[in-house]
């Protein structure tokens, strides 16, 4: 397990959003004071969702903030069940980023040639300020699935068989998602408990292999934590 993770225990997801709200909004201020800017990958997700009409409704030095994402899924650009278009409804329309800050996956040009693309603005942006990111019932973080083997120096992978539908995405790869200043995982849920236990337990999943160059922190619900 990673050596730098502090759990964070609170009763629900709503109590969760609102907490990581509060701790981005202050990282925010953190690293535009440091460096200038904000550098914040954004997660899919109901709870992230939450986080996001939070952080729509908050006063921030938002022309310093930079938008990316962890992973997409290869579908229209307009299409509801894009990350992108959540974020967009949830947090991103209603405040004041420049849209040339904000660095959407381009899955509808197809798996390898968005690939492509985000690689280079991957590799511009490094290192991140925040990575977010949820856990699915399998373990799996972004689109990084258990018992798939990808180049471990990429940035950036294509994905082609997605457990869950549509089977082709576009992830950040491990190396990438952990080349950030702080990392949060926000899990909730008793859907999330056996996947969190085997992750406590030392077992070899994709959210073990995440970590962050400062404090990696994870939000977890009592749902979820209930039987860990």
């Amino acid at each position: 397990m990673q050596s730098n993770l502090h759990w964070r225990h609170l009763e629900t997801a709503d109590l969760i959003a609102e907490t990581v709200c509060a701790r981005i909004l202050a990282l925010a201020n953190e690293a535009i004071a440091e460096r200038g800017q904000f550098k914040f990958v954004l997660a899919g997700g109901k709870t992230p969702e939450k986080v996001y009409r939070l952080l729509a409704q908050s006063d921030a030095d938002w022309s310093n903030w930079f938008i990316y994402h962890g992973d997409e899924r290869c579908l229209p650009i307009d299409d509801a069940n894009r990350n992108s278009v959540m974020a967009a409804n949830a947090f991103l329309n209603a405040v004041a980023i420049p849209k040339n800050h904000i660095f959407d996956i381009p899955t509808e040009l197809g798996a390898e040639e968005s690939a492509a693309a985000y690689r280079l603005i991957v590799k511009a942006a490094l290192p991140f300020d925040l990575v977010l990111l949820g856990m699915g019932e399998d373990g799996h973080v972004a689109s990084l699935f258990p018992t798939r083997i990808h180049d471990e120096n990429a940035w950036v992978h294509s994905i082609y068989d997605s457990p869950k539908p549509p089977a082709e995405r576009i992830t950040l790869s491990a190396k990438a998602l952990s080349n950030t200043h702080h990392l949060f995982f926000l899990i909730t849920g008793k859907d999330k408990r056996e996947a969190l236990k085997r992750w406590r337990d030392g077992e070899n999943l994709p959210v073990a292999t995440v970590t962050a160059f400062n404090v990696l922190e994870v939000y977890v619900d009592s749902a979820a934590f209930e039987t860990s």
